[in-house]
This record gives structure tokens, sequence and C-alpha cells, in this order.
């Protein structure tokens, strides 16, 4: 696999069992590159040990007066710097190769468990952490990946050069056949503190950028609550933390780095001392002390590579083991993918364990006292449920039969907090559909007329409003407009159920009311379903369910539920339990749906509107 190629047509299914294996299993679908690593590396670390012999003989020769052995060695070292050269371009064209591809690999296993996860992801693994496992992390475990096949060539380089240096001089080649190994594994009772101290950096890190991510994501509200500071100095603590953390970690990273300077400084020492003394004796000639000599110091040249593999898997084993965390979820319900995806069933929306059901080609609406219960029924209906439970039927199909993208193409949920990325609004509507609905009749519906209004101002270069550029997440725009380009994705897509959680609670009451008359026109003949407690939206739905303690208690239509159903009035109006006492109950009951008929008449007025007009009857009364 070379990096042109890249994305991988099929990543493969990660071992996610712990770190470990899902670093062996990275390495295993990465043989080929490693092998070439390996073969690169090694012609280049053995080219550069060889030098030394080189010089060696070229010493000697000068001492001996030998023409011969002298035109010997300079065609010797023209041989190793070529090998050398050749070596260390494609070892570093391949390791970079194995690191790009190792990365990619881990991303597109992990945003391929994004998207089958799906909202789920977030609700068990933290949006920061997510953020630092894709980022941060992917680059450790791919330098890691990268790093051992020049390990593995240095360590099989240092073996070969002890063995040479025994043959070559033994007297001199033994000390550095001992010494060696000693320098390579000096440094190993020192690496599981250094190891604990990168976990506590990356532990802190993470926390870092998940309060950092958390305040980014909610900096319009916190300047709207006088907040902003207070959040600014927690990430400025966390921020410091990381900091003393990250000193803590370096300083013992520095001490091994000095030992590694220090161990082969004195074995040099060692070496020279003895060599002057065999050759005092006789027993070792210039050349071959030179050449010992210079083989130490070449030597230090590939004994780094232990020290970074060893802050490699240091780095990457938390790394990969977050990773494999994040792989290893599954959906708590999750498609088995035993029918045929080819046919997408149609039909009614049924919830078995509420009693939901949403009849197909019908604007229902649902009401639930509970905003996050409301959540998790949405999740459940898109077949996205939270907890184990009786999967919803469509058409009698449960979903779970379902392949997921064959769910997910019959059944579209949008949360309450829609995330519109950045781009072009063109873009932004890029998304599969069925054909049959067009931008601009989505864009009506959804009452988008002053949103693209207010990105084709924003956006100086562009003549067409779908040309027009969206921040990320849609931060120069209120809430009220980004729920109404949310809204309006959803529709253009058209699927044959549609499922809205809340879809306009950040949005005035005149464009609500006829928001909720364009989705209803737009939408007619498809099953929509919108969890609402707005009694504009509720009042032009043509089917009513009120659940309650997660059973569905009352089905009808809007103005029949208002005057008959006391739980339905409360959660519609906000009546506080006084307001629902029997003693209260024949006055403020009448005032009440008095204002709410009052309401069901004129489409614009709003349930605040209401809520005053109930005020000054009690007030006159």
């Amino acid at each position: 696999m070379q990096i042109q190629d890249l994305p991988y047509p099929d990543p493969g299914v990660p071992d996610a069992r712990s770190g470990p294996r899902f670093l062996w299993w990275l390495f295993r679908n990465q043989l080929d590159g490693q092998l070439k690593s390996l073969a690169w590396g090694l012609l280049h670390f053995l080219s550069v040990s060889a030098l030394p012999f080189c010089v060696g003989v070229a010493v000697q020769a000068v001492v001996d007066r030998s023409g011969a052995h002298l035109a010997l060695a300079g065609g010797l070292l023209a041989l190793c710097c070529a090998g050398n050269a050749v070596g260390e371009l494609f070892l570093h064209r391949t390791s970079i190769t194995n690191w790009i591809t190792a990365a990619a690999r881990v991303q597109q296993v992990l945003a391929r468990k994004t998207a089958h996860l799906g909202s789920a992801l977030t609700q068990r693994v933290a949006a920061g952490e997510v953020v630092a496992v894709s980022t941060g992390d992917v680059e450790k475990i791919g330098w890691f990946v990268e790093a051992w096949s020049r390990f593995t060539a240095a360590a099989v380089t240092i073996v070969v050069v002890c063995a040479g240096l025994v043959v070559y001089q033994p007297a001199l080649g033994v000390v550095v056949a001992v010494g060696l190994p000693v320098l390579a594994i000096a440094v190993l009772p020192l690496l599981p503190r250094a190891t604990r101290r990168a976990d506590f950096q990356r532990e802190k890190a993470g926390r870092a950028t998940e309060l950092a991510s958390d305040t980014v994501a909610g900096l319009r509200v916190l300047r709207g609550i006088g907040g902003e500071e207070l959040f600014l100095d927690r990430y400025r603590r966390a921020s410091q933390e990381v900091r003393r953390a990250a000193v803590r970690s370096a300083r013992m990273w520095a001490v091994i780095s000095a030992i590694q300077v220090l161990l082969p400084g004195l074995l040099l020492i060692t070496v020279v001392w003895y060599g002057v003394h065999l050759a005092r004796e006789g027993r070792v000639t210039v050349g071959e002390l030179v050449a010992v000599y210079s083989s130490i110091m070449i030597l230090t040249y590939p004994l780094r590579h232990f020290e970074e593999i060893a802050m490699a898997y240091s780095f990457s084993r938390p790394s990969a083991r977050r990773a494999a965390g994040v792989l290893s979820l599954e959906r708590v319900t999750d498609t088995d993918g035993s029918r045929d995806g080819s046919e997408v069933p149609s039909g009614d929306l049924y919830d078995p364990a509420t009693g939901l059901l949403a009849p197909t080609g019908r604007f229902t609406a649902v009401v639930c006292g509970d905003p996050d219960a409301a959540g998790r029924l949405a999740e459940r209906l898109g077949g996205h449920a939270s907890e184990e439970g009786t999967p919803v039927l469509l058409g009698g199909v449960p979903l779970d039969e379902l392949p997921l993208d064959s769910a997910r193409t019959a059944v579209l949920v949008q949360d309450k907090d829609p995330v519109l990325l950045s781009g072009t609004l063109r873009e932004l509507l890029d998304v599969p559909r069925s054909g049959d609905i067009g931008a601009e009749e989505a864009l009506a519906a959804a009452q988008c007329e002053d949103v693209l209004a207010a990105l084709l101002q924003g956006s100086l270069d562009a003549q067409d409003p779908m040309d027009a550029r969206i921040t990320e997440r849609g931060r120069s725009l209120s809430g009220g407009q980004r729920q109404r380009l949310a809204l309006a994705r959803s529709l253009i897509t058209d699927p044959d159920v549609l499922v809205l959680d809340e879809p306009t609670s950040a949005v005035d009451s005149h464009t609500e009311a006829r928001i909720a008359e364009g989705v209803r026109n737009l939408r007619s003949g498809r099953t929509t379903v919108v969890f609402t407690s707005s009694p504009l939206l509720l009042d032009r739905a043509e089917r009513v369910v009120l659940v309650h303690e997660g059973e569905v208690t009352a089905v009808g239509v809007h103005r029949e539920l208002v005057h008959a159903e006391p739980r339905y009035r409360a959660v519609v109006t906000r009546e506080t339990e006084e307001d629902t006492a029997p003693n209260n109950a024949s006055g403020k009951g009448a005032a009440l749906n008095s204002a709410l008929d009052n309401s069901a008449r004129d489409k614009g007025t709003s349930l605040k509107d209401v809520l005053k007009e109930l005020e000054e009857i009690e007030e006159s009364a």
C-alpha cells in the first residue's frame, strides 16, 4: 500500500481486545511495508557500520605503505557511502509511508466505528476523548508502527557488528560484545516510571481537550450568562496541569537520553584504554584499534533507536489502549443484517416498549414530559437505542434485522442539537436523498429566507446563497437559524420516516407556525414523527400521542387532549401542581381552555401569549 492508494478500500476488522493486540494487528496488516523498511534499514545501518572497518584498513595501509590496500580501502569506502545514501533515502521513504498508512488505517476504522455507533458514541465516551484518540493518539500509534522496523534493523546491525568485531579482533571485540547489550538494557528500569508519567500527561491533556471542546461548544451560552471567565479559568488551570505533567515526563526522558550518552562514552574510554595497552604489547595493530574505536562511535547511532522504540512504545501503548477502547464499543441493539437490505420495509412505525404507533403517511406529534426520555425514545424509533429492549418495528419488521445502512435509510432521526459542519450551504445540503425534494423546497418549508440573506451578507465573494459559507458548527448564526438549516437538511433527504426531536425549540412563535405548516405540506404522504410540547406544532399534527412514564396514555388531536387530559395539558401549558389542583380547576381551567382556543384560531399566537392572556383573565377575576 502506497500513500497515493489511500484511503484503504477495506481497512479490515481491528483486534480491539487490548492495546498490544491492536498494535500487533496493525503490524500484521503492514507486513509488506515493514519488510521493505527492514531491508532498506539493514542496508543503511550496515553501510554506516562498515565505515570504521574501511577506515581501519586505510590507516593500516598507510602504516604499511601499501598502495593496493589503500586503493581497496577507498573502493570499500565509496561502496559503503553509496549503500548509506541509497539505504537512508529509501528507509526514510518507507518509514514515512508506514507511519502515514498506519495512521490512515487507524483513522478509517475509527471513522467507521463512529459512523456505526452514531449518537451512542458520545453517550459512552466523552467528545474530548474521541477527538484526542483520532488526532494525537493516531500519530503516536503510527510512530510506534513506523519505528519498529528501524529498531529491528538497528538491533540486527548491532549483533552483526559485535560478531564481526569478535572475529576481526577478539580481544577488543569481546569487550564491545559484552558492553553493548548492557548499554541497550541499562535504561529498562527507568521505562516504567517514564511510562507512568507519560500516561499521566496524556490523561491531563485529554481532560484539557475535553474541557476546551465543551467550553467552545457552549461559548455563546457562557457569554450570555456571564460564565465565560469561570470556564476560561478552569481551562487555564487544566492547561497548567498539563504543562507540569509534560515537564515531569520530559525530565525522565532527559535522564534516559543522558544515560544513553554517558554509558557509550564510558565504554569508549574503556576500549581505548584497553586497546592502547594491547597496542603497546603488540597484540593489536593501529588499524585494528582505529577500526574498533570508530565502530563504537558509529554504533551509538543505531543504539539511539533502542531509546526511540522504548519511548514510542511508552507513548503508543496507552494511545492504542484508548483506541481499542473506542473500537471495542458496540451498539446496544446492533443490526445483524439477517434480512435482505435491498428492500427497505415500509408501513407503520411501532414501538412495543411504549406502545407508540406512528401510522404510515401521517404527521404524528409525541408529547413527553421528560425531555431526556423523549430523546431516548426518538433514538429508539431510529434503531439507535441506548438501552437493551424490544426492537422497534417498521411495517412489522424489526429494525434490528435490517442492515444498518438500510435501517438508517428507512428512518432518519434529527436530535435536539444537530451539528452543522463548516463549508458552503450547497455542501451542507449535499446529503443522500431521494431526489423528490429540491433544496429550494426544503429551505422554504424550514423558513430559511432570513438565514439565506444572513449567509449571503456574511460571504462577500458569494453571489448565490448556496455558495455562502457556514462557519464551524454554524457559530455565526443564531440558535433558531441553525435549527432551521438542520431541519432543511433533514427534509431534503426525504426519508420514509422522519423523526424530529424538538426541531423548533429556538424559533419564535410566528416562524414556528409557518414551519409547522411547511413541514406538514412537504411531508404529505410520508411518515413524520415530531417530539414537541409546542401548541403550534401540536395543533397541526394529524395525531397526537401522550407518553407518560414510558407508556402511551392518551391518543387524539391537540384540541381534544388539551380539554380532556390533565397530564397532557400540564405538559403543554407548563401548569404547576397548584394550577391543576381540584379547587382551581373550575376557574383557571375554563380560562385556560378559552385562551388555548384563541391560540388555535390565531396561528401566530405563542404559548407565552397564551399564558399572558391567562394571567390577565386571572387578574380581572
